[in-house]
């Protein structure tokens, strides 16, 4: 497989996807909606342009979520076993997706860039030293690397 495609999908194996190239940014997210939607300490998502995310096979069910900021969230999900395979959420619309790294077949090439909301991560997580860790949101001018930047600005322009 190439260096920069990636593939995932549902436990069932139903829906399948690809990511084309590497995320923009990936965030392992502690608040309390992250918590009590994924029932464990944390989520991590890759988030990437929706146009670099294809289809290979399946359906997903669109769920629109409550969240923290209150406009909500649409989370794919596969209509058999139910597992979310990424979201859009409402400041990003339609065209970013934050892909759920543990649906990828090789979750271990994309660990976190970034802990955040960390001021209600569990107390027994270790966050690793050599990571940005930040108590709630961040300004992504200040640690996205400039490629990613370019990205999300040409994103933003397209809107």
């Amino acid at each position: 497989m190439a260096e920069d495609v990636y593939d995932g999908g549902c436990t069932c194996r139903e829906l399948r996807y690809r990511m084309t190239s590497g995320p923009l940014f990936v965030h392992c997210c502690h608040c309390r909606w992250c918590q009590r939607e994924t029932g464990t300490a944390f989520a991590l998502n890759a988030m990437i342009e929706t146009s670099r995310v294809e289809l290979l096979s399946g359906a997903p069910e669109i769920v629109h979520t409550p969240s923290n900021s209150g406009r909500g969230q649409d989370i794919a999900r596969c209509a058999t076993c139910r597992v979310a395979v990424w979201s859009h959420y409402a400041g990003a619309g339609n065209r970013v997706a934050f892909v759920r790294v543990g649906t990828l077949d090789e979750p271990d090439r994309l660990p976190p860039d970034i802990h955040i909301f960390t001021a209600s991560k569990q107390p027994w997580v270790v966050l690793p030293p050599d990571k940005p860790a930040v108590p709630e949101y961040y300004d992504a001018k200040a640690l996205w690397p400039p490629a990613s930047l370019e990205r999300r600005r040409i994103l933003r322009e397209g809107a």
